[in-house]
C-alpha cells in the first residue's frame, strides 16, 4: 500500500486536512470555514466546539479519499493557528469559554498592568516577547478572572488550558494525551524560551496555576495515537508546530539567515537565527523556529495582524468583490493608488507598532476615489506593513537578500511583484503554496523516519516564480512616504 501523510491545518478562518505522499505532493485536500465571533469592539471570538465539528470533518474525509487509493496514512502533523486560548474541563471535556483568538484585544488593561509593574523586561528577557494581548498568558488571566466555573474547576484539579493543537491532541486521542510543542509554548509568554520549561517566576506573576499547562514536547515528537472511538483508526500524531512554524519548515527554511514571509489571516515573516537567540532592539519577536532532539533552533519574527483578513473584510462586510481572486484583477485595472491609504488596524496593529489601541484609517479620500482604489488600498497595506518589518530586521543588522512568500494571498501575481517592489528584495514563491500544511507533514515524516535529515526535506522544496523589483526608485520612496503619513495619522 502506498503510505501518505496526514496533514491538519488548523487556521483562524478555516481548518483543513491534507493527504500528502512521501515526495510532498498533495494528494486530496478538505477545507471547512467556521464562524468568526466579534462580540465587543476588539473582541474577537471562535467557538472551540465548531473548530472540532469541522476538523474532524475534514480529517474523517481525508481518512475515507486514502481508503479509495488504496493508501495508508502512516502518520499525522499538526500545524495550528497560535496564541489562541481555550480553557476546559478535564471530565465533561467541555470549554469553559469561547477560544479567545490572537487577534483579540480584550486583555489591554492586564497588560498595562503588567508593564507598570515594570515587568516588561522580565517578561521579554525570558520568553523573546513583549507584554501585549496578543499572546496566550493574559487570555488564560481574563478567563480566570471573568468566567466564575473556573475557580470550582480549578479547586477540583479539573481545569486544562490548551493552544489550539493541544485541544485537538486532547480529542484526537480521546482525553489521553494533555501535549503541545515548543513552537506552540514559545507564543504563550509564560515559556522560558532558554530553559525550554514553563517559567515558575512569570507564572507566580501572572497568578496561572501550572497545573493547567500541558507537557511541552520536541516540534517532532510522539504526540500518542488518535482514538478508534473518535476517527475509526489508529495513527500516530508525529509532529505539532505553530503555523508560522511549520511554513517555516515547509519552505525549508533551515539555514541561518534564511526568511519565509506568510500571507494568510496576517502576515507573518520569519528569520531562522539558528541556535543563538537575537533580543531585536526594533520590536521584533524573539521565538523558538522548531526544536528537534530537544535542541532548539530559534528565530526572529514579525507579526502583521491584518492581511489576508482585510481581503475577508472587503468580501464579507463591505461587500466591495465576491472573491479574493477578484483583488488582482481591480489592483491591475488601476494605473497608480491615487494617494489612497489604508491602514487595516482593525484589531490594533502589530510589529514594529505593537499598538493594541490603534483602529483602522482610511486617507486620502477625494471625489475622484472609486471603490476600486479601497481594493487596491488593502492589497498594498499588506506589503507596507511587510517592508516595516523587514525594515525593523536591517535596524537589527539582518538584511535578508531573498524571502519565500506563502499564504493565500500570493497567488496574486500582483501583490506578489508589489511586494518585491517595494520589499526591494527578490521575493520567491513556491510550486506548493500550503507550505504550513506541508511543513507538518515533512516533520511528522521525520519523526517516524521516512526523511532521514532536513537535507532530503529541503529537496522536496520546488520554486514556482521569482518576484524581482521592476519598480523606479522615486515612486518607491513616494509610496512609503504616503504610508508613513498614513500610519503616523493612526497612531495619534
Amino acid at each position: 500500500m502506498k503510505k501518505l501523510i496526514l496533514s491538519i491545518d488548523q487556521g483562524t478562518t478555516s481548518s483543513r486536512s491534507i493527504l500528502f505522499n512521501l515526495k510532498g505532493k498533495k494528494i486530496f485536500s478538505s477545507q471547512y470555514e467556521f464562524k468568526q465571533l466579534f462580540p465587543n469592539d476588539g473582541w474577537v471570538e471562535h467557538n472551540p466546539e465548531e473548530i472540532w465539528k469541522v476538523t474532524l470533518k475534514t480529517i474523517k474525509e481525508s481518512i475515507k479519499k486514502s481508503k479509495s487509493l488504496k493508501s495508508k496514512i502512516v502518520s499525522i502533523g499538526i500545524a495550528n493557528q497560535r496564541e489562541t486560548t481555550i480553557l476546559w474541563d478535564k471530565n465533561t471535556g467541555k470549554p469553559v469559554y469561547n477560544a479567545i483568538v490572537w487577534q483579540d484585544r480584550r486583555t489591554q488593561n492586564i497588560c498595562q498592568n503588567l508593564k507598570k509593574r515594570k515587568l516588561e523586561n522580565l517578561f521579554r528577557k525570558k520568553t523573546g516577547l513583549f507584554i501585549d494581548p496578543y499572546f496566550s498568558a493574559t487570555k488564560i488571566k481574563w478567563i480566570l478572572e471573568n468566567i466564575s466555573k473556573t475557580k470550582k474547576l480549578l479547586s477540583e484539579k479539573r481545569l486544562m488550558f490548551g493552544t489550539i493543537d493541544t485541544f485537538l491532541i486532547w480529542r484526537l486521542t480521546n482525553k489521553k494525551k494533555h501535549l503541545t510543542d515548543a513552537t506552540n509554548a514559545s507564543r504563550t509568554l509564560m515559556f522560558n524560551i532558554s530553559t525550554n520549561e514553563w517559567d515558575d517566576e512569570i507564572l507566580k506573576k501572572l497568578k496561572i496555576p501550572k497545573s493547567i499547562l500541558p507537557e511541552v514536547k520536541n516540534s517532532a515528537d510522539n504526540f500518542g495515537v488518535t482514538s478508534k472511538k473518535i476517527i475509526g483508526e489508529e495513527i500516530p500524531i508525529s509532529a505539532v508546530l505553530g503555523d508560522q512554524q511549520a511554513a517555516a519548515v515547509g519552505q525549508a527554511c533551515f539555514e541561518k539567515g534564511s526568511v519565509k514571509s506568510t500571507y494568510g489571516t496576517g502576515a507573518f515573516a520569519i528569520m531562522n537565527t539558528g541556535n543563538k537567540k537575537i533580543l531585536s532592539k526594533n520590536k521584533l519577536l524573539t521565538t523558538i523556529c522548531y526544536r528537534i532532539d530537544n535542541k532548539t533552533t530559534y528565530a526572529l519574527e514579525g507579526s502583521i495582524f491584518t492581511a489576508g483578513a482585510g481581503v475577508q473584510w472587503l468580501r464579507d462586510k463591505v461587500k466591495l468583490i465576491d472573491s479574493a481572486y477578484d483583488t488582482e484583477k481591480i489592483a491591475r485595472s488601476n494605473i497608480d493608488n491615487n494617494n489612497v491609504y489604508i491602514v487595516p488596524a482593525f484589531t490594533g496593529l502589530g510589529a514594529p507598532y505593537w499598538n493594541a489601541n490603534a483602529r483602522g484609517t482610511i486617507s486620502g479620500i477625494t471625489r475622484n476615489t472609486d471603490w476600486k482604489n479601497i481594493v487596491r488600498a488593502v492589497i498594498e497595506s499588506v506589503a507596507y506593513q511587510s517592508y516595516d518589518l523587514f525594515r525593523a530586521m536591517n535596524n537589527d543588522g539582518l538584511k535578508p537578500k531573498i524571502v519565500k512568500i506563502d499564504g493565500g494571498m500570493v497567488s496574486n501575481n500582483w501583490f506578489a511583484q508589489f511586494l518585491s517592489d517595494i520589499l526591494d528584495i527578490k521575493v520567491i514563491r513556491p510550486t506548493i503554496s500550503e507550505t504550513t500544511a506541508l511543513g507538518a507533514a515533512l516533520m511528522a515524516g521525520y519523526q517516524i523516519g521516512l526523511y532521514n535529515s532536513f537535507h532530503s526535506i529541503s529537496k522536496k522544496w520546488k520554486i514556482d516564480r521569482k518576484f524581482t523589483p521592476k519598480i523606479k526608485k522615486k515612486q518607491r520612496i513616494e509610496l512609503l512616504k504616503g504610508w508613513q503619513q498614513a500610519i503616523k495619522r493612526t497612531l495619534v
